[in-house]
């Protein structure tokens, strides 16, 4: 089921009835007021944070209590005692203040009565607020963020509602989390690596020499424990200090899970993953879990899905994964922006304009070091205004300390920086996917060359898959390719192409992929997540 928080809301609020105002509602409604005129309900845990939704939800109900059943308050302090399983803290949602409240309900003033049901209703609405939209505020993070998300708006959400009276908390909850088996694999991932914690962890296998299958090494009865407590090696094995086919077969598997060649040798990146800490794998899975919050809710059936962390691109279509190819992504000096668009046409046999930073950093300093770079690279020189300007005549040797007054443009052919064809959706940051003449960098585990755009291995069944035409089949683009002419190829439908940093993926059988966090944006994530409560500084709900 998915959810939008105009349903969440609708799960929460009831429409009023008009009755004698009692002293609780006279307290709520004064609490009210005073949220409204923007004073503080005291202390930290204490204090209400929705100071648009709460206000009007208890306006709508005439200031009624909400929390007069039992089993509801009941059912909401079991979920927000359970949010770890989501990679939340409860300190986020008042749980120690509504605990304390609830233990003393004997001869309680209207006033606690009051404070105690706001915190109710505050904590569900930032519960809410999170797994619909995320606690961490990404655009902060990220500047080229364009997926914030509004979620509904306040005339929907004052209009409906009834979980609260009819005790139907966690279904509500459940409902709002992503609809995605990739959360659900997370959160029970989630799960099985705190509980690896708690029974200890796994053994640290020592250093040593590269061990390859055959090899005797005394290390070896520690590393089938370490893999034994991940699951790569299964209960029954006898270990001897034999590096064994069983051994072999346990190492391939760990190497899948993280990302690395399933050669299986235990070589320094293979023991430097085993060796990674047991709460350093819990914080990834958290991290990513916040990631799927932010995106996971609004994923068209149509998609195409850049994995920059994961160096793979994936085509979705109608929901299921059509097609799924290896990337190389930016260096980490030119890290590949994360952001959503859309993929409009093809085009074939391109041209490449230097980008400016590019041109200043790379390419300039070589044309000045060898005044042959341009012929062998087929590049011209154009002014701005596209005219031809004789290489000859220009004086390299001044830049790239001063500005340069042209454009340099690398002609058509196997050699072109994009490859062949490149797929295209013009963006601000001039990024976008493309073939490559340096295919023999797909081969590497860690395939973060490029300066930016995202180079595609199987570029032209990709195109075939985009294009969706019996007329444009592999072989009829590869006719155009021959053909040496730049030809431009519009999709009959835009395809929404998303870029995303995960780094951990799942398998088809729900196993985790761990993989490097190759620009260092997890700690920035992971702090986020530990900081205390904060609605975020962009609107949350849509203006009419």
């Amino acid at each position: 089921m998915r959810i939008t928080f105009a349903l969440f809301i609708f799960l929460v609020a009831r429409p009023g009835i008009a009755v004698p105002i009692s002293p609780v509602q006279s307290e709520i409604r004064q609490k009210v007021e005073q949220i409204l005129a923007g004073a503080d309900q005291g202390g930290t845990d204490q204090s209400i944070s929705s100071s648009v939704v709460l206000p009007a939800f208890y306006e709508q109900r005439a200031y009624r209590p909400a929390w007069t059943n039992p089993q509801s308050v009941q059912q909401l302090i079991q979920t927000l005692q359970q949010v770890d399983a989501d990679g939340l803290r409860s300190d986020d949602y008042h749980l120690a203040s509504i605990l304390m409240l609830q233990e003393n309900t004997i001869d309680e003033s209207p006033e606690v009565t009051a404070r105690r049901d706001m915190l109710m209703t505050d904590a569900l609405i930032r519960l809410g607020y999170h797994l619909l939209a995320g606690k961490v505020d990404a655009q902060t993070l990220d500047s080229n963020w364009n997926m914030t998300r509004t979620i509904g708006d306040l005339d929907t959400i004052l209009a409906m509602g009834n979980a609260i009276e009819t005790a139907h908390i966690p279904q509500m909850v459940d409902a709002l989390r992503p609809d995605h088996r990739y959360y659900a694999v997370l959160r029970k991932e989630l799960s099985r690596y705190r509980a690896i914690r708690d029974q200890g962890g796994w053994p640290p296998v020592p250093q040593g020499p590269v061990l390859k299958p055959g090899m005797t090494d005394a290390r070896i009865p520690v590393l089938s424990q370490r893999l034994a407590v991940t699951g790569e090696l299964k209960a029954g094995y006898t270990a001897t200090d034999t590096y064994d086919a069983t051994l072999e077969a346990a190492v391939k598997r760990f190497q899948e899970h993280h990302a690395l060649t399933p050669d299986g040798v235990l070589g320094v990146a293979t023991l430097e993953a085993m060796n990674f800490p047991v709460q350093a794998r819990i914080n990834q899975i958290k991290i990513n879990l916040e990631r799927a919050r932010w995106v996971l809710h609004d994923l068209p059936e149509d998609v195409v899905l850049t994995d920059i962390a994961g160096f793979k691109v994936s085509y979705f279509r109608s929901g299921a994964k059509v097609w799924s190819t290896r990337a190389q992504v930016g260096k980490p000096y030119r890290k590949t922006p994360v952001f959503k668009d859309r993929i409009r046409y093809l085009e074939v046999n391109p041209t490449w304009t230097v980008p400016p930073t590019i041109l200043k950093n790379d390419i300039l300093p070589k044309i000045a070091a060898d005044p042959d770079y341009l012929r062998q690279k087929d590049m011209i020189v154009l002014t701005h205004g596209g005219e031809l300007v004789d290489p000859d005549t220009v004086d390299w040797g001044q830049y790239p300390e001063n500005p340069f007054p042209y454009l340099l443009r690398q002609n058509p052919g196997p050699n072109n920086a994009l490859g062949r064809i490149k797929f295209m959706f013009p963006n601000k940051h001039a990024v976008y996917l493309h073939d490559t003449p340096s295919r023999s960098l797909f081969d590497r585990d860690q395939r973060a060359f490029s300066s930016g755009c995202i180079r595609v291995q199987d570029p032209f069944k990709f195109a075939e898959l985009l294009l969706d035409d019996p007329q444009w089949t592999s072989s009829r683009i590869e006719e155009i390719v021959a053909s040496k002419q730049t030809t431009r190829i519009d999709l009959s439908e835009p395809v929404t192409v998303i870029l995303l940093y995960w780094t951990v993926s799942t398998t088809s059988d729900g196993n985790l992929i761990f993989k490097q966090d190759i620009y260092d944006r997890d700690e920035a994530v992971l702090m986020g997540l530990n900081e205390p409560f904060r609605f975020r500084d962009a609107p949350i709900l849509e203006e009419k």
